[in-house]
């Protein structure tokens, strides 16, 4: 009796833990889905690279701080961001079409999944730490700030010899 009490809870556990995984995953889904984010330039990376901050939205923080690499790569494809301090300059997004994500959803729902190829262009510039300052709360929701640091070089290659951005040298 006592074994199949054991089971009985260990099952439920389990199956609790994996409900509450699925939660958390379609939370996440949805908030990368509306891509409520701002980018801004954060100072001058090293060569082939963009160091920005991006303001991601959550009603809870860990999510916004996990969205944030994923948020920061598609702002600098899609969105591009202005100047910042006296030495950033705005840019250009790297895809000039503005219908490009939705003609090529099948490319970036795969690119933009949990752990997807985006994540080979972006790390974190911070210790992992938030600044006072990079944590508001607004409403119900948080706005949460991340420094990052994005291979801006290698990212439009890629894209480029996937055929979803004209390169450089292409006319225009």
């Amino acid at each position: 009796m006592k074994k199949q009490l054991i089971l009985t809870l260990a099952l439920l556990f389990s199956v609790t833990a994996t409900f509450a995984q699925s939660a958390k995953k379609k939370k996440v889904d949805k908030d990368t889905k509306e891509w409520r984010y701002e980018i801004e330039c954060s100072g001058i990376g090293s060569d082939g690279t963009y160091l920005v901050k991006v303001w991601s939205y959550s009603k809870k923080p860990e999510i916004a701080i996990l969205q944030a690499k994923k948020n920061a790569v598609h702002g600098v494809i899609f969105k591009g961001f202005g100047g910042g301090p006296r030495e950033c300059t705005s840019q250009r997004p790297l895809a000039s079409d503005p219908n490009i994500e939705d003609e090529k959803s099948d490319y970036f729902d795969k690119f933009f999944e949990d752990g997807g190829q985006y994540m080979k262009y972006v790390t974190e510039s911070s210790d992992g730490s938030i600044d006072a300052h990079d944590r508001l709360k607004i409403g119900k929701e948080y706005k949460i700030g991340i420094i990052v640091s994005i291979q801006k070089e290698k990212l439009r290659q890629d894209l480029e010899a996937a055929g979803i951005i004209k390169g450089l040298s292409s006319g225009f």
